[in-house]
């Protein structure tokens, strides 16, 4: 009965739960099933198949050196994040600085201004460091961008440890720096996923960046995805197109279901401390 009782309970969270994930997951499905299937003005006209993705394939400089494009400014993006946001965050949550929280203040506030209008200076920027249209510049914006947010979750990350780990490091003769790479590393793991996850995800999915940074063989797949979506007369070829959507999300799913438990726990580390 008490079993019965429970099941009756938890039957609105799962059709919740169910009917949210019917919502969520259709349009991908849709998608993939679109890709495969025949379509009028696009590669594949007469049943199912691979022609869509042949078009893709084989678009100007083809679909691996814009997917190789996107690779290497989502890991640079990456990269970049973590080792600013980790040693912020580190700076934050352990030393003591005048203007430290006025400072925090303001990173965060950065996160208030649209990023469109801050391409301009940073175009310039750009210019004078000579990285203009190049991946490694674009990474660097993107980076930027998300710093105030990846600040944010690696303080509350090393807040969240509690602060007896550390000075028995350093009693033992380690600095700090040596304390963060040895010991509090291990312990931030879940933040930095998170962080890392997030900056992978903006860093693979922004189009206007790359739109104003970038040209020729150096344009990352989404960007190249929408000038080749249009064919002759303006047309689009909407099979072609769900091809570049589908190589897109699925890096993108299997990194979040790899990385989900880790994320999860990433977000639930400012709340568990104390």
């Amino acid at each position: 009965m008490q079993h019965v009782t429970r099941g009756l309970v938890r039957t609105p969270y799962y059709v919740l739960t169910g009917g949210l994930a019917i919502i969520f997951l259709y349009p991908m499905l849709w998608t993939a099933i679109s890709s495969v299937s025949p379509q009028p003005g696009s590669a594949q006209v007469d049943g199912f198949g691979w022609g869509n993705y042949s078009t893709l394939a084989h678009y100007q400089a083809g679909v691996g050196t814009y997917l190789g494009n996107s690779v290497t400014i989502s890991v640079l993006a990456v990269v970049f994040t973590l080792l600013a946001s980790t040693l912020g965050g580190y700076a934050f949550a352990r030393f003591k600085f005048p203007g430290k929280n006025l400072l925090f203040l303001v990173t965060l506030a950065i996160l208030m201004v649209p990023y469109a209008t801050l391409l301009i200076p940073l175009m310039i920027w750009l210019k004078a460091l000579h990285l203009n249209n190049t991946l490694v510049g674009v990474a660097l914006v993107l980076a930027v961008f998300q710093l105030p947010f990846a600040t944010f979750m690696m303080r509350i990350s090393f807040e969240a440890i509690p602060r007896e780990i550390e000075e028995a490091a350093l009693v033992d003769g380690c600095g700090s720096f040596s304390a963060l790479r040895r010991i509090l590393l291990h312990a931030v793991k879940p933040g930095l996923i998170t962080v890392g996850l997030f900056a992978f995800l903006a860093a693979w999915n922004d189009f206007m960046v790359p739109l104003y940074l970038l040209s020729g063989k150096n344009q990352p797949l989404p960007l190249a995805l929408v000038n080749m979506r249009q064919q002759v007369m303006g047309v689009i070829d909407y099979g072609a197109t769900e091809a570049g959507v589908v190589v897109l999300t699925v890096p993108c799913v299997v990194l979040f279901l790899v990385l989900q438990r880790h994320y999860v726990r990433g977000f639930m580390s400012g709340a568990l401390k104390g």
